[in-house]
């Protein structure tokens, strides 16, 4: 439940329009919902600005549907991360109106509204193709939060040209993610033209010496360009919803 539906419910009771009884039975599982397998926060919309996340690697389908199931019910919005195809198949038999976007193995439902409070736009930067799943996973989960959000893929420095003919969109972003692998570099390139906050996500891509990641996240957690932030690797949830929070300030 978000403020929103918290500040109406309690309206509705004002005026007559809603039986205390009938409101104390919406309330009841706030703060959070015990279900056997998980302990579901309602309450997080209204400390957090957004819902708990499900986060679906290693839950079972039949899990998943059940907690999708208990939060459709306190009308608060679904993101499920890193769902693979067939659980998607599943769980979109059981909500139909759910989308699932396999690059970015994210599935989210709309159950009410979203509403862009965000104060700018959030650029999400790759540096390859291959960095494109983890980006999209950021930029997903920032639209979903309520963002104006662009992308631009495949400016890595191995040709730097690409990245400073898009210097216009850059310098207008009011906060910016940028996803790489190998050496991890572009962060900190990035960092060093523009005023606003970097928040740098390392990705496994890479050959043997990158250690699936490590080598771009301890690139990143070096850099010398102030205001670069770095998340862990492959972490484009994590960079979105930083991102979203910053530009709801």
């Amino acid at each position: 439940m978000d403020v929103g539906a918290l500040k109406d419910l309690l309206n509705r009771v004002k005026e007559g329009k809603v039986e205390v009884d009938d409101a104390l039975r919406k309330l009841r599982d706030l703060p959070f919902e015990e279900i056997g397998f998980a302990t579901i926060d309602h309450h997080r919309h209204l400390r957090r600005g957004f819902p708990e996340v499900i986060y679906g690697w290693r839950k079972k389908t039949e899990e998943i549907i059940e907690i999708i199931t208990k939060m459709q019910e306190k009308e608060e919005n679904i993101l499920v991360t890193r769902l693979t195809e067939n659980k998607a198949k599943i769980i979109k038999d059981h909500f139909p109106k759910g989308n699932y976007y396999p690059r970015s193995r994210i599935f989210t439902i709309e159950v009410r509204p979203i509403e862009k409070r965000g104060n700018g736009t959030i650029l999400v930067v790759s540096a390859g193709t291959a960095d494109i799943p983890v980006a999209e996973e950021a930029a997903v989960t920032a639209r979903f939060m309520g963002n104006d959000v662009e992308t631009l893929f495949d400016v890595g420095v191995s040709g730097l040209h690409r990245l400073l003919e898009k210097r216009d969109i850059i310098m207008g972003a009011s906060v910016i993610i940028v996803v790489a692998g190998m050496e991890g570099a572009l962060p900190s390139i990035v960092g060093g033209l523009v005023d606003k906050p970097v928040i740098a996500v390392p990705t496994s891509t890479g050959y043997g010496a990158s250690f699936r990641g490590l080598s771009a996240l301890l690139g990143m957690l070096n850099s010398c360009a102030g205001g670069v932030t770095v998340v862990n690797i492959d972490n484009g949830f994590g960079a979105g919803y930083a991102a979203s929070l910053i530009n709801h300030l």
